[in-house]
């Protein structure tokens, strides 16, 4: 199906290896998992994404339950991990909660590099704490994870949305901006102009680009408090080393963003599509789902885009390969090979041995294949006098071993 992929050993093994990371990451700084079903009503989305979004209004893949209820495919999952939250008690004015998903997300949109209709998504939620402290951890959090991997160099870039009534006066002046310059603008941002004027911002279209560099700065429209949340956040990044550019066009694509909003963007191997990682502040979502009125701030990467950056700078995820393949040179040893098959696999180790009848050059061939360590050969005469010689299929070094030692 167009945009879905098939995976296999080898792609598996790679998004382990980004996940494992992560998964270490996060535990260390506090975080547990969590686990939502992937369908979700259409209504969490509405209310908290936002119904002029291009998520809500043009990638969702919805239908309707047989009770009439409008459901839909998870498109992100940080609306769902509130929901949770809210629905279990398990946030208060009180009581923090930090929690990381993994998991598959899906959007109806032109698949392209890195960018599939079904993907992976690794994310986390801090909920609980207004401090710019909490940004400051979150961001750190991310960057370190980032850092243990193999995927060059990123980028941290940081803004600031304000307060919902800062940013409401800040919608109507770059509304009114914009307004002038209709005709100049591509399809997709003459309908945004209208619907969700915040994203003209980050078209990708070179004309509303440059159109976009005059429009007003956020920064103007922001009050003492939210410059001072800001100006931490950044004073903290600078103490722990962490490097960072700030860009007044960073918006993020949802409504419930608030205040602190990021990206980690891959400075090359990606192309149009390097954000590696991104989110921010969302303090009035809780409340908007029916829960307490608690702050939270949150963060989504894609795995595929990942992948796509390990391959691009140079690493390969090797399977794992046999620690031995058991090689028979007739039944009495292909009998004793089989009873060892299964006392070597209960003390752990990844043995090999070959169902089909076939030659002993031929099983060896298998073995070479397989990239296994070392080889056995058991035949009638090692079955007797209990004694067998061990190949390494590296070295070509050899060395007796008694069966019962094995």
């Amino acid at each position: 199906m167009k945009g879905m992929n098939d995976l296999f050993a080898k792609d598996l093994q790679t998004r382990r290896f980004v996940c494992s990371k992560a998964i270490h990451v996060f535990e260390n700084y506090g975080f547990s998992e969590i686990q939502t079903p992937v369908l979700e009503e259409l209504s969490l989305f509405v209310r908290s994404v936002g119904e002029n979004t291009d998520i809500v209004s043009k990638e969702m893949y919805t239908l309707e339950d047989r009770d009439g209820t409008k459901i839909c495919m998870r498109p992100e999952n940080t609306a769902g991990v509130v929901r949770a939250l809210v629905e279990n008690n398990l946030i208060s004015a009180d009581q923090e909660a930090k929690v990381f998903y993994i998991g598959p997300m899906f959007r109806r949109e032109r698949p392209q590099k890195g960018r599939l209709r079904e993907f992976t998504q690794i994310g986390a939620e801090f909920l609980g704490s207004p401090a710019p402290s909490a940004d400051i951890e979150f961001l750190a959090m991310i960057h370190d994870w980032l850092s243990d991997l193999p995927i060059g160099k990123i980028k941290l870039v940081v803004n600031s949305l304000g307060q919902p009534d800062e940013r409401g006066n800040y919608l109507t002046a770059l509304r009114a901006y914009f307004e002038p310059l209709t005709d100049k603008l591509c399809a997709d941002c003459q309908r945004r102009l209208k619907t969700n004027v915040l994203r003209l911002l980050d078209c990708k279209n070179e004309n509303c680009s440059k159109l976009a560099d005059a429009a007003p700065s956020i920064h103007d429209y922001l009050g003492e408090e939210s410059s001072a949340h800001f100006q931490t956040v950044q004073a903290g990044l600078r103490n722990l080393g962490i490097a960072f550019e700030i860009s007044n066009r960073l918006v993020r694509g949802l409504d419930y963003y608030t205040r602190t909003v990021f990206e980690f963007i891959a400075e090359s191997g990606l192309g149009a599509q390097n954000t590696v990682a991104g989110g921010g502040r969302y303090d009035g979502l809780a409340k908007e789902l029916g829960g307490p009125d608690v702050p939270g701030i949150g963060m989504a990467a894609g795995v595929e885009r990942m992948v796509l950056l390990l391959e691009e700078n140079g690493y390969v995820q090797e399977l794992k390969r046999p620690d031995l393949s058991l090689i028979s040179a007739d039944p009495a040893g292909r009998q004793k090979a089989f009873d060892l098959l299964f006392a070597l696999r209960r003390k752990g180790l990844f043995v090999d041995f070959d169902h089909k009848e076939r030659s002993v050059k031929s099983q060896m061939r298998r073995a070479d294949r397989l990239r296994s360590k070392e080889a056995l050969v058991l035949g009638n005469q090692e079955v007797e006098s209990g004694k067998a010689v061990i190949k390494n299929l590296e070295s070509g070094e050899t060395r007796e071993i008694r069966l019962s030692d094995l």
